[in-house]
């Protein structure tokens, strides 16, 4: 099993999970704006990027002993931890299995809640089409859900037509059997950042609202102008509000 990743920088070391169907390159915003001062460890998820690809089914928990196994071999031992829609999901999971490894959490455009019998039939249903049909449709399909109307949407474009269909349809078929982590907020005891795009329709700004009320002392930002990619469609919006939270960890 090969996970990619790139670990760029020195300094604080602050890990970043990449959602459906992305890569680690999702995160060049931020590895600009935050190295040099900052350690950025990028994992390309099982399935996902230049990682293996592993077919069938792939549960969040596993996704996270990955990240854990990886930072085990980069003797990477605590760390701040982000991630978006799916991998702000991996980072509940990685926070219930290994909390004592965390200083902080990014929680960005994601949700703690099972998925419903509905939800279940639907991520089966399209990990099946992916494996029929490949990326270009599915991307052509929820590019405007993704990226807002009016925003560059190519670099997204290309992370989803680039995904492995494989690996892509693992992945939902994982998360179609995922925990509710309403519990697991309801612990986190470090400092912690909900981050969501005023215009996501995947996890609205009610949803972000709702994680800021479950998890004690945490900051909500609502990025003006972005969908579900607010890293990517405004930087400088979202690099704001990272870096209040990571000043506060480090303060």
């Amino acid at each position: 099993m090969l996970i990619a990743y790139e670990d760029i920088g020195s300094g604080d070391p602050v890990v970043l999970v990449h959602g459906h169907p992305f890569d680690r390159t999702m995160w060049l915003p931020q590895v600009e704006r935050f190295t040099p001062g900052h350690r950025l460890i990028l994992p390309d998820l099982r399935g996902y990027g230049d990682s293996t690809v592993v077919p069938g089914k792939t549960t969040l928990d596993v996704f996270a002993r990955d990240i854990a196994e990886l930072l085990d071999r980069l003797g990477v031992e605590r760390f701040v931890l982000g991630g978006l829609s799916m991998g702000g999901q991996i980072v509940m999971d990685f926070y219930r299995q290994f909390p004592e490894r965390v200083l902080g959490l990014l929680l960005a455009d994601t949700f703690p809640g099972a998925e419903t019998p509905e939800g279940v039939r639907a991520r089966n249903d399209m990990a099946d089409r992916l494996s029929r049909e490949g990326m270009g449709p599915y991307a052509e399909e929820v590019q405007w859900k993704m990226v807002a109307a009016g925003n560059d949407s190519e670099h997204v474009m290309r992370m989803m037509k680039n995904a492995p269909p494989e690996g892509a349809a693992a992945a939902l078929r994982g998360r179609a059997e995922r925990p509710d982590y309403t519990d697991v907020l309801r612990g986190i005891t470090v400092p912690t950042l909900v981050a969501v795009g005023r215009l996501d329709e995947y996890t609205p700004v009610e949803e972000a609202e709702r994680m800021r009320a479950l998890i004690p002392g945490a900051d909500l930002a609502i990025i003006e102008g972005a969908a579900h990619m607010p890293n990517i469609e405004r930087p400088a919006e979202f690099n704001a509000a990272f870096e209040r939270l990571l000043n506060t960890v480090w303060a």
